[in-house]
């Protein structure tokens, strides 16, 4: 429950807890903090019980911790009923990038030049000069201005 509270914090609290109660009352508001834990525990699990009650049968692998959105994506990654991973393992998006990134810069990647590169020029597998600005044919709008909008 408090994993990220350090020794120095907590001696901390507990000579706070000295300094604003007493070391006469202390013990006193210990047990009441202790109780209303208790209490709202107690009823945390009874409203859980009653809503499991509820929901019926066709809910009974239901659990509140699967409300959390990232327990909720890990559970339905290793269920892989519509085979998530195939797609995963399939996908290379560091090969990807690069291809990117070298079509970008005019350089002929390796899936393309072994893959014969035999295309014409209106194949759908052509290659597209990124570098050269795209020719308009008869394009009579103005220049588009950024100040003016």
């Amino acid at each position: 429950m408090f994993n990220d509270i350090g020794p120095l914090e907590l001696i901390t609290l507990v000579v706070l807890a000295v300094l604003v109660f007493g070391p006469d009352k202390l013990p006193k508001v210990i047990q009441d903090v202790m109780r209303t834990v208790r209490k709202i525990r107690e009823f945390s699990e009874s409203a859980k019980q009653d809503i499991r009650q509820e929901l019926g049968p066709e809910f009974k692998d239901f659990e509140f911790e699967d409300l959390n959105p990232k327990t909720f994506i890990r559970k339905q990654l290793d269920n892989d009923e519509l085979g998530l991973k195939e797609i995963r393992n399939g996908f290379d998006l560091k090969k990807e990038m690069a291809e990117v990134t070298d079509a970008v810069h005019g350089r002929e990647s390796e899936s393309s030049s072994s893959s014969g590169s035999s295309d014409s020029a209106g194949s759908s597998g052509a290659r597209v000069d990124m570098t050269k600005k795209p020719e308009s044919p008869g394009d009579d709008r103005p220049p588009f201005d950024a100040d003016a909008t």
